[in-house]
């Protein structure tokens, strides 16, 4: 058997297109924008509002309200609801969706919106739970003979001795819990804590007084447990109301081979009745009222908003004014149009006006020749290219005659250039060569437009 080194990719991520985005770039003291912070450049208006928008989500202010985000193509608007996202943190749920996604063969237009708007409402649980934790110094299982008679001998009860670094314990254990000790294949030597109430049995890992006892182990090592054996521990889940609308909308199958094949076989896309979440929610009230949980309202982002309908739009108006709601972000790059679904009803960036009374607006500008040129080196060093002066401006000029988007796209292209000439860093003529042989959006409509639709 031959053992290879191989490189370690936990440390390694893909670079997407908002890799970059740290946050929205605000002074902590004044909450001003800074020029250029957090991989977010320019924009300083539309990023102090959206500073105002997460310090009223934060403090629990904003539930039920929407906010816009409109402005022309390859200004930002994604950008600054990731934005938003990074400030908020990863303990408030942000579930980001596309406008098309509502149409779907399978399930209603409503109930897709109102499965995102449940994924963008968090639930924290708070349990105090009785464990005994610690590390394993004797496992013996005693055996009796069968009740039932015969040869056989049955398991009566377990004994169990635990270690902490402030003393040691031993168990006298009902045998079913054995069997869970099995199942979790604890050993002497394991940490392990076991729940008091339910007997659920958890291991952690192998203690590290024995990390030196073998040179190769394929085992997480854990330091030996502090304070008691027998102790109260508080236990925090965070969940979001859709995790527990299809958790009681699957009830477990069974073991016979019907509901194994069931589970097996992708079953169809099915609808979560209303009298359902109603009954969540009765529960998730109780709990909420009892102290036991807590709602975390999170942000439910929808790009591209002038693709739903005006079903949508009326679904959307009642969903708001639930008691459950999250934060809704729409983002939106047009102008007056026509609302999908109507045949001649034209409204500001295609969302009827009763709708857009409820939202506040904040418009994204275009970027400026400096500042794309920052944004372009901002995505080179995300991208790990090396790209000189002159090269980012020459972008910077493509950028501003075509677009922003187009581009950061010629980065890519204009390194593989380079490395193909025998260099590391990319120069002006790549970046003019990469521009010859693509096209932009807009020189492609020119050529469209002389040639009268036609490609000749």
């Amino acid at each position: 058997m031959k053992i290879e080194e191989v490189q370690s990719t936990t440390k390694t991520q893909r670079v997407a297109v908002h890799t970059h985005v740290k946050g929205l770039g605000l002074q902590p003291g004044t909450g001003l924008a800074q020029p250029i912070g957090a991989g977010l450049v320019g924009q300083e208006k539309a990023r102090e509002a959206a500073g105002i928008v997460v310090e009223l989500i934060k403090s629990k202010k904003m539930a039920g309200r929407a906010l816009l985000l409109a402005g022309a193509p390859g200004t930002g608007k994604t950008a600054l609801a990731l934005g938003i996202a990074q400030e908020l943190g990863p303990k408030v749920p942000f579930c980001p969706m596309v406008g098309s996604e509502v149409y779907s063969s399978e399930v209603k237009k409503t109930e897709i919106l109102m499965e995102n708007f449940r994924r963008a409402i968090g639930l924290r649980l708070k349990e105090n739970k009785e464990v005994y934790e610690g590390e394993v110094t004797e496992l013996t299982p005693e055996e009796t003979e069968n009740p039932l008679g015969g040869y056989g001998r049955t398991i009566s009860h377990v004994v169990i001795g635990l270690k902490t670094t402030k003393g040691s314990k031993q168990l006298r254990l009902d045998p079913s819990i054995y069997e869970g000790l099995q199942k979790e294949s604890v050993s002497v030597g394991d940490v392990i804590y076991i729940e008091a109430n339910s007997g659920a049995i958890k291991r952690v890992g192998r203690s590290d007084a024995f990390a030196t006892e073998f040179d190769l182990e394929a085992e997480e090592y854990v330091p030996l447990p502090k304070g008691d054996v027998h102790k109260k521990k508080e236990v925090v889940q965070d969940v979001t109301l859709h995790d527990l609308d299809v958790a009681n909308a699957k009830p477990p199958g069974g073991q016979d081979i019907l509901s194994v094949m069931g589970q097996l076989v992708k079953p169809k896309k099915t609808e979560i009745t209303d009298k359902l979440r109603n009954e969540v929610n009765r529960v998730v009230n109780r709990y909420i009222d009892q102290g036991v949980a807590e709602l975390v309202p999170g942000v439910l982002f929808v790009d591209e908003v002038h693709m739903l309908d005006i079903e949508c739009f009326t679904y959307l108006n009642r969903a708001l004014e639930s008691s459950l709601s999250p934060i809704v972000v729409f983002a939106t790059n047009r102008g007056i149009c026509t609302i999908r679904g109507t045949s001649d009803v034209l409204s500001p960036h295609g969302v009827p006006v009763d709708l857009l009374d409820r939202m506040l607006i904040i418009r994204t500008m275009p970027y400026s020749m400096d500042e794309m040129e920052h944004i372009l080196s901002i995505r080179a060093q995300a991208e790990g290219i090396e790209v000189e002066a002159e090269a980012l401006a020459a972008m910077g000029e493509i950028g501003a005659r075509s677009s922003l988007r187009y581009a950061v796209q010629m980065l890519t292209p204009a390194r593989i250039l380079a490395e193909t000439f025998g260099r590391e860093k990319v120069e002006a003529g790549d970046v003019r060569e990469v521009d010859i042989l693509f096209k932009d959006a807009k020189q492609s409509a020119q050529i469209l437009a002389r040639s009268e639709g036609w490609l000749k």
